[in-house]
């Protein structure tokens, strides 16, 4: 299986997902919107699309003329029934292309919080293996409204839509599954004045740094979800 990923900072890897491909043998290759001169997958060059965070917003095309041309892109892999995966900005590019809106949630999200799996989650087999109060990372601010024919899979107390499913083909987390703590390392290293901020919802370095032991059973479950989902 050959999945293309679209990345838009050089930090933000695939991460724990990078050791899943290798461990089935799959292949990968990179859209680096943040580098001068990127390359666009063939429409029929790949077998899953997977769509990486960022700290640009999905409307800021003036300033990052690329987001118009990846969100055709992401629209046209939808209508063509591909497998697609986006997280965080990834999510909410797939919300913008569905042609939902994207916009400033109430409350920025930073750091570990559980997320709550909704009832229409545990009625599809991707998610059966999860409980349904789970800890995973975020770094967010934005939110989005669902696509029409979108099953909500998860909310925080800060954010309602943490993640949908449309069909069983496209899935759009808001929180990060994929995190190792070299990625959250280089985040906090690049958004520290975020992290200054007063919220409800935004930890501090340490409180971060004393959630690590989470990422743990993180990579165990997306493995579980990964094989699922390339299995249906």
């Amino acid at each position: 299986m050959h999945i293309h990923c679209f990345r838009h900072v050089l930090f933000e890897t695939p991460g724990t997902i990078l050791e899943w491909l290798e461990q089935h043998k799959h292949t990968i290759t990179y859209t680096n919107f943040f580098e001068e001169e990127y390359a666009l997958p063939k429409r029929d060059g790949y077998d899953c699309l997977l769509i990486m965070g960022g700290y640009m917003n999905v409307d800021e095309e003036e300033k990052f003329p690329w987001l118009k041309e990846e969100k055709q892109q992401i629209k046209r892999a939808i209508n063509a029934g591909k497998k697609i995966i986006g997280i965080c900005l990834g999510s909410q590019l797939i919300a913008a292309a569905s042609g939902k809106k994207v916009y400033k949630g109430k409350n920025k999200e930073i750091g570990f919080f559980p997320i709550n799996f909704s009832d229409k989650a545990f009625a599809h087999s991707l998610f059966s293996h999860f409980p349904k109060k789970y800890t995973v990372f975020h770094w967010h601010g934005d939110t989005f409204d669902l696509p029409d024919n979108a099953r909500l899979i998860a909310s925080t107390s800060a954010c309602a839509n943490q993640a949908f499913l449309i069909n069983s083909n496209v899935l759009a987390l808001q929180f990060h599954f994929e995190m190792n703590e070299t990625i959250i390392e280089e985040m906090i290293l690049h958004g520290n004045d975020e992290l200054l901020e007063k919220g409800k919802y935004i930890q501090n370095v340490d409180e971060i740094r004393k959630r690590y032991p989470y990422l743990r059973q993180n990579k165990k479950d997306i493995f579980v979800l990964l094989d699922k989902f390339f299995a249906i």
